[in-house]
């Protein structure tokens, strides 16, 4: 049937209406497409960074998307790279750890050090009731939740053992007090089954003296449990440093619990850092140690005195502590330590609040912490470079002699 030319006419514009109406109704039921705001504020380098990281494990990817559309900061890689970690256990006994411990671990893959090093207070020991099943247990959580990650990573674990692990604290017949918990980590390390992956050079009295190397870096680690160190271990130490094999290294870094001079409250006191902290310094010096690595204070300190760069590393177990004089809040903290061997300084530290993976700033942190027995710098600041009260400061809590290198 054919239709009247002026009726297919309208039927025409009739048609047309309704197609566009049609269009109209679809677009304005779809959404216009806008920019995804957390792209479009990710910078150029963040891209490429994101772009270069080779595949992280599930739980790892997940913490780092966690940190933010800037992402999880990685620094500049150095010739070599340390993850540094310290004080991880929580109460006396305890087979459990506190989630930025195993936050810490999980993120490892990220940064691809090439050696985990840990200040110590691996477990929750030094108390005379635990039994040797519970001292056991302990170390067994402690596989689980740090060692067996890192292995199975197949990062190498450098270790010094802390007052928690296995206290030298002795009695007034000059005994160990914690011969029981020095035996069950003795236990635990020379297990085969718990190699740690280091290249040792020599095992000494492994856990608590050996030494062992990486990439021309010469590592001594010294039993810093207790404030003292008997004179024929200061021998071996210093028999050691001596030694051709030291000498040659690029680097030499000794890693202990105590640290040599005090710089958080509630730690600043004789017995919390080593006994005569200026003679052994002066040693350390001698044999161009560069780095001396610390934890036990629970606080986050990047000092130097002297010639001798003081690393003392925050936790990521339970009680963080303040600073000396200072009102900023304590972290929970790691450091990754990059090592550029032509570089000046030689080392860069990077240290992350493990709760918010915020980038800790040297100026968030006192240019100067005056504890008991000398004064420690920023190591970014050196002695000339206080203001007159300052160093005034300084000098009449401590006097001369203490305030300067």
């Amino acid at each position: 049937m054919r239709f009247p030319l002026i009726p297919r006419i309208f039927i025409g514009i009739f048609l047309g209406l309704c197609l566009a109406l049609g269009l109209h109704s679809c677009q304005s039921t779809i959404a216009p497409e806008t920019p995804n705001i957390a792209q479009s504020s990710i910078t150029p380098e963040a891209q490429l960074q994101k772009s270069l990281q080779p595949s992280l494990p599930q739980e790892t990817a997940a913490i780092v998307a966690s940190a933010g559309p800037e992402g999880l900061f990685n620094p500049p890689r150095g010739n070599v790279r340390l993850l540094v970690i310290s004080d991880l256990n929580s109460a006396y006994g305890s087979t459990d750890y506190d989630p930025e411990v195993d936050k810490g671990i999980a993120l490892a893959p990220f940064w691809r050090p090439d050696i985990v090093i840990c200040g110590g207070d691996m477990v929750a020991g030094q108390k005379s009731t635990l039994s040797d099943e519970n001292i056991r247990a302990m170390w067994a959580a402690f596989d689980d939740h740090i060692a067996a990650p890192l292995r199975r990573a197949k990062l190498p674990f450098g270790f010094t053992i802390g007052n928690h692990d296995a206290s030298g604290a002795l009695g007034v017949k000059g005994n160990f007090l914690f011969q029981r918990e020095r035996n069950l980590a003795t236990e635990y390390w020379q297990n085969s089954a718990h190699d740690p992956g280091v290249q040792f050079v020599d095992r000494f009295e492994f856990p608590f003296y050996y030494t062992f190397e990486y990439k021309d870096i010469f590592f001594l680690v010294w039993d810093g449990s207790s404030n003292n160190i008997p004179k024929e271990k200061l021998d071996w130490v210093e028999k050691t440093l001596a030694s051709p094999k030291a000498q040659s290294a690029k680097m030499r870094i000794v890693v202990s619990h105590l640290p040599l001079y005090g710089v958080a409250v509630g730690r600043n006191k004789p017995a919390e850092v080593m006994a005569n902290a200026d003679q052994l310094r002066a040693m350390l010096e001698r044999y161009n140690v560069h780095t001396y690595i610390s934890g036990h204070q629970h606080a986050y300190y990047p000092g130097h005195r002297g010639k001798l760069q003081l690393l003392h590393m925050g936790i990521l177990g339970s009680g963080p502590r303040f600073l000396i004089d200072s009102r900023t809040p304590p972290w929970k903290a790691l450091t990754v330590l990059d090592i550029n061997f032509n570089s000046k300084e030689l080392t860069t530290y990077t240290t992350y609040d493990i709760q918010t993976l915020k980038v800790v700033q040297h100026e968030q942190l006192p240019r100067f912490l005056a504890g008991h027995n000398g004064v420690v710098l920023r190591r970014d600041v050196e002695w000339n470079e206080l203001t007159a009260k300052e160093k005034s400061l300084c000098i009449n809590r401590l006097g001369n002699k203490l305030c300067g290198a």
